[in-house]
């Protein structure tokens, strides 16, 4: 039998209806919980909580959170700190409640306001790109959510975990230490690919080449798989290969590009890569090195 805490039926309040909480509100829904408010001050976030949240009333943030058994802050990094004040200020958090956060970036440490009162809280970051429309519930179901609340604080952590998995997601605990680092590997990997890839789709279609994305994404598919599954193992191209020739053709294509900046510092690091993997010999690693910073 699963022993695994359930959060009983909750009356959650979302501050905001933006990409991820009108996402996290409607997975929260749908396992059971019922969205009591939520608050949405811009055409779009009344358009998502219109969509995602109907039956929920559209309310002031404190009265948003002195609705809610859960109270759901989904509001940009910067605005979290000064949110939580005013809502302790205004008497809208109490002893009892659960408050969680969706920062990437930030921990637990930075809901002690609302611990103070007597608060559980908890910091729930979906390891997932969302639009804000009904197709990103489901996407819950595939993605990982970092997890983290205070050290030492079980409770805190088993209703964290909880929750994600009544939304259908995996929890993955994150030291709060670690937050950071953890968040910078995510923003390396999802936001500079999707550069990467749009600098590439820009690269072929000034090549000549029509539907370039279409062209991309089997290949680009097939890397990250790839990747995912064998690491270093699956490194191709060349400057794995050692091509110094074919590296410096393309530096001297690249030159009157904004991409060859960017070009020679993955290269380096594929290099280095390569040849830590036992892919690249140290002779053919040195020319390609020589070629890049050359």
């Amino acid at each position: 039998m699963d022993a695994t805490p359930r959060p009983a039926r909750l009356a959650v309040g979302v501050i905001s209806a933006g990409r991820v909480g009108s996402v996290l509100g409607a997975a929260l829904s749908r396992a059971g919980h019922v969205v009591s408010a939520v608050a949405a001050v811009s055409r779009e976030s009344r358009r998502r909580a219109e969509e995602l949240l109907p039956d929920a009333p559209v309310l002031p943030p404190p009265e948003v959170a002195a609705s809610a058994d859960l109270v759901l802050l989904a509001v940009p990094d910067d605005e979290l700190p000064g949110l939580l004040r005013g809502l302790v200020a205004t008497g809208s958090l109490r002893a009892g409640q659960i408050v969680v956060h969706t920062s990437g970036a930030l921990g637990a440490a930075v809901l002690a306001p609302a611990a103070e009162v007597g608060a559980l809280c908890v910091a729930l970051h979906p390891v997932m790109t969302f639009t804000g429309r009904a197709e990103d519930v489901q996407r819950m179901a595939a993605c990982s959510v970092g997890v983290t609340a205070a050290d030492g604080d079980e409770v805190a952590w088993n209703v964290g975990e909880a929750l994600v998995v009544e939304m259908s997601a995996e929890p993955v605990r994150v030291p709060e230490a670690a937050r950071p680092l953890y968040h910078a590997a995510l923003a390396h990997g999802a936001n500079h690919l999707m550069t990467l890839v749009a600098d590439c789709a820009d690269l072929l279609r000034e090549a000549g080449v029509g539907n370039a994305e279409r062209v991309l994404g089997p290949l680009l598919s097939a890397a990250l798989d790839n990747a995912l599954r064998h690491g270093d193992r699956a490194l191709t191209g060349p400057v794995a290969r050692g091509d110094a020739g074919t590296v410096a053709r393309h530096l001297a294509v690249l030159a009157d590009h904004d991409t060859l900046p960017a070009y020679r510092v993955l290269a380096l690091r594929t290099a280095a890569r390569a040849q830590a993997a036992g892919l690249l010999k140290p002779g053919p690693a040195s020319d390609v090195r020589t070629t890049l910073e050359d």
